[in-house]
């Protein structure tokens, strides 16, 4: 038989029914925007897939993955419909010149060719931002973990990282344009670029290395020291290795960063066409003061900047495609970085 006291506790009071609701409110709110994600992803999976892939071979479009971006030609021969880039419809209209004549040529920009120099230039962005912004976040990040004194002073720099790490990322794109781009007459550059792009990723990883190296449990640093190595010795072998997955872990969130910003390097990096490849340079020196093309402003092009045809649909869903399956083989290779260093360096 059921006591008065069980009835008491089985019933659900007022604020554990305000907890269920929240818990459901929250668990629909995550839900929902993991719906939102799969259908963005799963519409150009599908739509982008269908442009790189084909059902004959060699079953991908390599013409899309290894020319450079021309203007689509498309004009009627003799009752058939053709399309052409420009640099095959110049060669066609050299032997051609008679019957195309009175011929009306319809052109479409950045609607045929390929999109390398894109996947190129992004890489590069990629790799020399990251590793910049690796290199200065960690050694900023060792400075503030091991050496520096709590007091206002530093409480103020650790302030000020957390918030820089809110600002637009236009407003690095307008800060690098100023400072490398004009003040230090670097130009549109690849080192621009990546000075801009490091920059608007360092308090990500000033922050999460700091937490990485203050998660090592202080008997190591201890243990080391009383052997008699010194400070720097105990940082480098005692605890810099078992930080490292938690540094490579804000590596990974970075690098969807850099990889998909527009704003920044459309004023310090990025070029809409250019003619050469990153290596066809005369000096050296020359490769980093040269500007590439990128994948996230060869999209902000052909979907803003250009008249919207059926022929720039199909080069906005590829080139999107490929640049999400570029940014995570990049992520993926930091990812299994991780995940090997965390199997090496248990504790």
């Amino acid at each position: 038989m059921t006591q008065p006291s069980d009835r008491l506790f089985t019933q659900p009071t007022f604020a554990k029914r305000a907890e269920a609701t929240v818990f459901w409110l929250l668990r629909a709110a995550t839900y929902f925007v993991l719906l939102c994600a799969a259908v963005i992803f799963l519409d150009i999976g599908v739509k982008g897939g269908a442009v790189i892939f084909k059902t004959h071979a060699p079953f991908i479009n390599t013409t899309f993955l290894t020319e450079s971006p021309e203007t689509l030609n498309v004009f009627e021969l003799h009752g058939e419909k053709r399309q052409m880039g420009d640099r095959d419809f110049r060669a066609f209209k050299a032997e051609h010149a008679a019957e195309l004549k009175d011929v009306r040529v319809e052109t479409y920009v950045y609607s045929a060719g390929g999109i390398f120099p894109n996947i190129v230039g992004t890489v590069l962005l990629v790799v020399g931002s990251m590793t910049i912004a690796l290199v200065l976040g960690v050694i900023s990040a060792i400075y503030l973990s091991e050496y520096a004194t709590d007091g206002p002073f530093i409480r103020f720099l650790r302030l000020a990282i957390v918030n820089l790490a809110g600002v637009p990322s236009i407003v690095y794109g307008l800060f690098g344009f100023g400072l490398f781009v004009i003040g230090l007459n670097m130009g549109v550059s690849l080192l621009a670029g990546w000075l801009t792009l490091a920059f608007m990723v360092l308090p990500i990883i000033i922050t999460a290395s700091e937490e990485a190296l203050r998660a090592v449990p202080k008997g190591y640093r201890e243990g080391s020291l009383a052997l008699g190595a010194t400070k720097l010795q105990t940082i480098f072998t005692n605890v810099l290795p078992y930080a490292l997955p938690g540094i490579l872990t804000s590596s990974v969130l970075s690098i969807a960063r850099v990889a998909g910003e527009t704003a920044p390097i459309m004023f310090t990096a990025a070029f809409v066409v250019r003619d050469e490849m990153p290596w066809q340079v005369k000096h050296a020196i020359d490769f980093v003061f040269q500007g590439v093309m990128a994948l996230p402003y060869h999209i902000y092009v052909v979907a803003s900047k250009i008249p919207q045809n059926d022929y720039t649909r199909d080069v906005q869903y590829g080139t999107a495609f490929v640049f999400l399956f570029t940014v995570a083989a990049i992520a993926a290779t930091s990812v299994v970085l991780r995940v090997r260093l965390r199997k090496k360096y248990k504790w």
